[in-house]
This record gives C-alpha cells, sequence and structure tokens, in this order.
C-alpha cells in the first residue's frame, strides 16, 4: 500500500508539473507558479520542478511594476514570511519550510535576504540542486555580484557539476586574481575535471586505472597560479597553459577571460586586448565581454600616458588623456546603443553626461538608470546634482531626500547625499536645516570634504541670526 501511495503521489507531482511548464510556455505565471507549488509540496526533490519554479517567480517579479506603497507591502508580507520559515526551521520542520522559502521567493526572488534564507534553508533539508537554482538564478540576474557567483561556484561543487564549478572559478580568478582562497577552490576543481575525465577514459580499459596517478607538470602550474606569482618564466608558463586551453576549448570565453588578465596583470595590454576581441567572435552580443575589452582598452591609454609622463613629454600626454576621455564616451554612447537595457551603461553614460556639463543629457540617462536597484540611489544623488546646475533646487532636493531615505547607515554615500543636502540648504538661507545635516556628517565623520569649516561658518550665521 505503501508503495501504491508513492506512486500516486508521483504521478500528482509529475501531472502538476505538466500544467505548470505548460502555463509558463503560455506566459501564464500566476497558473504555472501555483501548479509548480503544488508539484514542489508533493515532491520536494524534482528538481526540474522547482528549477521552472524559479524562473516562473523571477519572470513574474520582473513583469509586475509597483507602487512605492504597494513595493512597502510587499516587504512587511516578506518579513512575515522570513519569521514563519525561521520558526518552522528552529522547530526542525525543514521541509514545511522549505516550502514557505518558496512562498517567500515567490513574494521577491532576488532580494538577497530571501536568496539567502532559500539557500540555508535547501541546504540544510538536504536539497543542494534546490541552493543551487536559487544562487543562479540570482547570479544570472545580477551579473557583476562576484559574491553570488563565488556561492554558485561552491554549489557547482556540492551537486558535482566540476565542469561548471571550475569555469566559474575561472571567472572568478580573472576579476579577483589574488584571492588565494580562488586559486585553491579552482586548483580543486581542475583536478575534479581531470581526473573526472580520466576515469571516463580508463573505463572498460585493462590496467587503465593505474594511468591516473596525478599529473605533475599540472600540479606545478596550478601551484604557479596558487602562489599568484605573475611576472617571468611562471607567468609565461601560465599564459601558455591559458592559451592551450583555449585551443582546447575555442568557445569557452572563461579561458580567454583568464588569458586576458595574466596578460593585463604582466602588462601586456595590447596582447589583452587582441585576446579579449578574438573572444568576442565566439559571442558578439556579451556586455561583460564588451565591458572587459573597454577597461583592457582604457589600460593601453593609461600605460601610454604614463610613459609618456616619465619621459617628461607632458604636453603628449596630455593630448593622449584627451583621447582616452573621447574613447571612453564615445564607447560607453556605442555600447548604450548595443545594450539599451542595461541600466549600468546607462548610469556611466550619466556620469560622462554630468562630467562634461551636459546636465539635460545626463538627466535622461540618469532617470532610466535609477530603475536598477543597484544603482539606484547614486542616480538619485547625480540626478540632484544636475538639477542643482540647472538651478534647480527642489528638484534637487527631492532626489536627494528620496535617496536619503532609502539609506540607513551612514556610509560613504549617505555622507555625500546628506552634506548635498547641507549645501542646498545654506545656499538658500535655511542655516537650521543645514545645520542639523552637517551636524549628522560631522558626527560619523569629522574629516569629510570641508565639514568642519562649513560647521564653524553655520554656527556663527546661526548666533548672528538669533542676536
Amino acid at each position: 500500500m505503501a508503495g501504491e501511495k508513492g506512486n500516486q503521489t508521483a504521478q500528482q507531482a509529475q501531472n502538476f508539473y505538466n500544467k505548470g511548464d505548460a502555463a509558463f510556455s503560455r506566459g501564464n505565471l500566476d497558473i504555472a507558479i501555483d501548479m509548480l507549488m503544488q508539484c514542489v509540496t508533493l515532491s520536494p526533490g524534482f528538481s526540474n520542478a522547482r528549477k521552472r519554479l524559479r524562473a516562473a517567480q523571477i519572470a513574474k517579479f520582473r513583469r509586475e511594476k509597483k507602487s512605492k506603497l504597494a513595493s512597502q507591502f510587499q516587504e512587511f508580507g516578506a518579513m512575515l514570511a522570513r519569521t514563519k520559515v525561521k520558526a518552522l526551521q528552529k522547530a526542525g520542520k525543514l521541509e514545511s519550510a522549505l516550502v514557505e522559502v518558496e512562498r517567500l521567493l515567490t513574494i521577491n526572488p532576488l532580494h538577497p535576504l530571501n536568496v539567502e534564507m532559500a539557500v540555508e534553508i535547501a541546504d540544510a533539508a538536504g536539497h543542494a540542486d534546490a541552493a543551487l537554482f536559487t544562487v543562479e538564478a540570482a547570479y544570472e540576474n545580477n551579473p557583476d555580484d562576484m559574491k553570488l557567483l563565488r556561492r554558485v561556484a561552491e554549489y557547482y561543487m556540492k551537486v558535482g557539476d566540476y565542469t561548471k564549478a571550475r569555469d566559474a572559478y575561472l571567472k572568478l580568478n580573472a576579476f579577483l586574481p589574488n584571492d588565494q582562497a580562488i586559486f585553491k577552490a579552482l586548483k580543486d576543481a581542475e583536478a575534479r575535471v581531470t581526473m573526472a575525465a580520466g576515469w571516463e577514459e580508463a573505463a572498460g580499459k585493462k590496467d587503465g586505472y593505474r594511468d591516473l596517478i596525478a599529473n605533475k607538470d599540472q600540479a606545478e602550474k596550478l601551484d604557479m597560479r596558487a602562489k599568484s606569482v605573475q611576472s617571468g618564466s611562471d607567468a609565461d608558463a601560465l599564459i601558455q597553459e591559458a592559451k592551450e586551453r583555449i585551443e582546447k576549448e575555442p568557445n569557452n570565453l572563461n579561458f580567454y577571460r583568464a588569458l586576458a588578465r595574466l596578460y593585463i596583470q604582466n602588462r601586456r595590454f595590447e596582447e589583452a586586448v587582441a585576446t579579449l576581441e578574438d573572444a568576442r567572435k565566439v559571442n558578439a552580443a556579451d556586455p561583460e565581454l564588451d565591458r572587459a575589452i573597454t577597461q583592457a582598452k582604457i589600460s593601453v591609454f593609461e600605460g601610454n600616458i604614463d610613459a609618456l609622463k616619465a619621459a617628461g613629454d607632458l604636453a603628449q600626454a596630455q593630448e593622449v588623456e584627451t583621447e582616452m576621455n573621447q574613447f571612453v564616451f564615445d564607447d560607453l554612447s556605442a555600447r548604450v546603443q548595443r545594450y539599451p537595457n542595461d541600466l549600468k551603461l546607462r548610469f556611466e553614460l550619466g556620469l560622462q553626461y554630468f562630467k562634461y556639463d551636459y546636465y539635460d543629457d545626463a538627466i535622461a540617462q540618469l532617470q532610466l538608470a535609477q530603475r536598477s536597484p543597484k544603482e539606484r540611489v547614486e542616480a538619485l544623488f547625480y540626478l540632484a546634482k544636475c538639477f542643482a546646475k540647472k538651478g534647480q533646487r527642489d528638484m534637487a532636493v527631492m532626489q536627494l531626500d528620496t535617496a536619503n531615505g532609502q539609506l540607513q547607515i551612514m556610509d560613504d554615500l549617505k555622507k555625500k547625499i546628506v552634506f548635498e543636502l547641507g549645501c542646498l540648504a545654506e545656499e538658500g538661507g535655511d542655516y537650521e536645516k543645514a545645520f542639523d545635516y552637517y551636524k549628522d556628517v560631522y558626527a560619523a565623520d569629522i574629516g569629510f570634504e570641508d565639514i568642519g569649516a562649513r560647521m564653524e561658518r553655520i554656527y556663527k550665521l546661526r548666533q548672528s541670526q538669533q542676536g
């Protein structure tokens, strides 16, 4: 009877999955989420259903346009859901907690607290694949977040997908070349990929397993990378190894990035650019790759500028610097045309317009950029700067008030925002309000900008008004 009941449950779960999958394909996300939720509730280990559920949750979250009030209610609901999950976890009811986590992710599948809680519960419940789907989806929607990529790599290792783990660690290596823990993890992942390939090759061969002896040359190369030796013959060896990887897997962009990083570390910038250009032939529509090419080209400019300054040719150095600034502006404009939905590029282009006093153009870009959760607060700050430069003080204060309300901790960005509010209040003659703003910054950082002088001046102005 127990086996019969188990078969019945499995069939019910499959039916829910089929209905959810069909609804997802038609774009009926609410129905898809409902069906897939029922599926994973019946069968927590149904990996494909959980993966499709995560895709539906993210698609629905991105589709919805919520007002500020609705967003506040949503976050309140998420707080209650997180409390419920914690209570279930504390009571040891991990399977029930896993179901509640999915409801939490339906509210907001990309919120860092929700992602972290989902990973923690899935891990504790023994569903490493569910934890992987969660961090993988979060990273795909935040490709600049190296912390998320690191979690993705760790879970690839945990579920035994060593090739993907190696590729993730290679990408991390390109961004964080001096992180010893990443080098060690990369060494382990590569060893496991090599071992897995060796076992497959040896399977069915007489005495084949005796050939699976550690490759000393490979170990030496990995040790060189782990010790972060970046010059001389060791660097040449690493570069040669990276080239060989590309020859074996010419479509793996991570190998091109790793080789370019080695060139950059050794100040061989032109070769880095050429390598990344080769990578672009593999994938012509990769915004991250375009960003790497841009940075490498800037490094070429900077290298030339440094050489000219060292030679005492300051006039020529200035000309090259002007040429570099023009390149940065033109390149950003072109990339925004290629990737109009990349809000980080919009933000960077807005800063370029602001730098050269094109305030209306800057405002147009920054207003788009503020839609990005990652760039929103800083975009609001620079919007305020633009409005202030145009003499629209009320508009500037409105942007700064919005930005200030979204930061709880007096970090560097909040100090800039509060300081700017103080400056605008002072310019408008409201010395009491200016004093309050300056006082908050002064209490947090006595050396910020000219806050000490401003505090002294405002104090005297307040006294003269009161007198």
